[in-house]
């Protein structure tokens, strides 16, 4: 039951009959949110469209939603730009895609228990309208709406960071998990395959559904998925294929890269040819060396032939000066002309 309403048996059928406790309720919804609000419009905030239109027509949340959204998306996009100077647009706006959005909303939403304080209509509230995700975010961005208008922008910027802080960051960390069906979409057509579709099917009554969703590319079934919604069950799978996909693409990348790694390690066994021929030159300055060394040894070797020729005839020529040199041949003379 929520906690904007009490029970008590009726006196007259002995029914229960429920009552808004709107006082106690405001008092600790604000505590939550940190502030207090003019109550007419926290109840406006909290109004649903089917309790609206079941109780008279009155003024629903939806004009607050509509404001609260743009104060949402304000205060994120702010954020993303001044903590994130060096990402493009594109991925901006991806990461204002994972945080301004039903399913992360929901999910605030439900930490504040704000599905208990929500005007719901008998329609809504037997089909377990207080944890639908699409409510659940629309009464958030009309309480945050409703704190712009009675605080101003810098409470409900405040509001807003304390709440939506520690998404951003996780968000920002991500990478593909910002949203799985776009980032598959990516990567399937980087890899040829075709669009991605999701079949999806549910079960279960209608305030309690299960909704389950298949992943197929190209006609191959890639992964499932199951949520609470049919968005959520595509989510998932588009999750399971983005990794099943990416892992095959990985491993055809690594045997590609060890396939061309091949030829280098052969190129790597072969003699260099070139180096193979500067090694084969002779060293220039240790040739001209080796041919001066025998050039020297012969000047040195007929240097000391001169030497050893000229001796002889320096004798001889000593011994023809000489007085018994002279007599001997003038002998020798006279013997042969007798």
């Amino acid at each position: 039951m929520s906690e904007l309403s009490s029970a008590r048996k009726s006196e007259n059928t002995g029914e229960t009959v429920t009552t808004v406790n709107a006082a106690s309720s405001h008092t600790l919804l604000e505590g939550r949110l940190g502030y207090q609000l003019e109550s007419a419009l926290l109840v406006r905030a909290l109004t649903h469209r089917s309790y609206a239109y079941e109780n008279g027509g009155l003024p629903t949340n939806e004009r607050l939603e509509f404001l609260g959204d743009s104060v949402l998306g304000l205060v994120v996009t702010d954020t993303l730009y001044r903590t994130h100077p060096d990402l493009p647009e594109g991925q901006l706006a991806k990461l204002r895609a994972a945080v301004v959005n039903s399913r992360a909303l929901a999910e605030v939403g439900r930490g504040l228990e704000l599905g208990s304080f929500i005007r719901l209509g008998r329609g809504e509230e037997g089909t377990g309208g207080r944890d639908k995700a699409s409510i659940l975010a629309d009464t958030l961005e009309a309480v945050i709406g409703a704190v712009y208008l009675d605080q101003g922008l810098e409470a409900a910027s405040e509001l807003v960071h304390r709440l939506f802080d520690p998404l951003i960051e996780k968000s920002s960390n991500l990478g593909a998990g910002l949203d799985w069906k776009t980032s598959l979409q990516e990567l399937t057509a980087a890899e040829g395959l075709g669009v991605p579709e999701y079949l999806v099917t549910e079960t279960g009554p209608d305030h309690e559904k299960t909704f389950t969703a298949a992943a197929r590319v190209g006609g191959v079934s890639y992964g499932t998925g199951t949520g609470r919604s049919k968005k959520e069950a595509e989510q998932q799978a588009a999750e399971s294929a983005w990794r099943e996909i990416r892992a095959a693409a990985d491993q055809r990348a690594e045997a590609a890269k060890a396939e061309a790694a091949k030829p280098d390690a052969a190129s790597a066994a072969k003699p260099d040819p070139q180096k193979t021929a500067e090694a084969a030159k002779p060293d220039a300055q240790k040739t001209a060396k080796a041919k001066a060394e025998p050039e020297k040894a012969d000047e040195a070797g007929s240097g000391e032939a001169g030497a050893d020729a000229v001796a002889p005839l320096t004798d001889a020529v000593a011994e023809a000066g000489s007085p018994e040199g002279d007599a001997g041949s003038r002998e020798q003379a006279d013997q042969a002309t007798a």
